[in-house]
């Protein structure tokens, strides 16, 4: 068995995009997915960008707002995710702080998740 920390500690600062968030990364595999922990302070901010490939943010904890090219924003919080596809612009930021869990990879499949908020 083997441990890991992923606290805000271990990871790196992001300020890309007007960004300030801290990035700890989980796991790479051999195809091309990678799978990253961002943690949020209060006022955090992960900047409006086109996303690299597609990406799912899965909300642990705290709560923000979330918004895709429209430039609306939606509530988003724990038990909660989003998906951006390959090129979508979108932002996440929070007042209170949030930490979730981002899995980017150009094979995404997330058929099995249902639009529960929505239906």
């Amino acid at each position: 068995m083997k441990l890991y920390q992923l606290s805000k500690e271990k990871g790196r600062s992001i300020e890309a995009y007007d960004s300030n968030f801290i990035l700890t990364s989980i796991l790479r595999t051999n195809d091309p997915v990678q799978i990253s922990m961002m943690h949020l302070d209060r006022g955090g901010v992960i900047g409006y960008h086109q996303a690299s490939m597609p990406q799912l943010l899965v909300v642990v904890s705290g709560q923000g707002e979330v918004r895709g090219a429209e430039h609306t924003y939606v509530d988003i919080s724990i038990n909660e995710a989003v998906f951006w596809e390959k090129g979508e612009w979108h932002e996440t930021r929070s007042e209170e702080g949030l930490t979730a869990i981002v899995i980017e990879g150009p094979m995404l499949d997330v058929t099995a998740l249902r639009e529960e908020k929505y239906d």
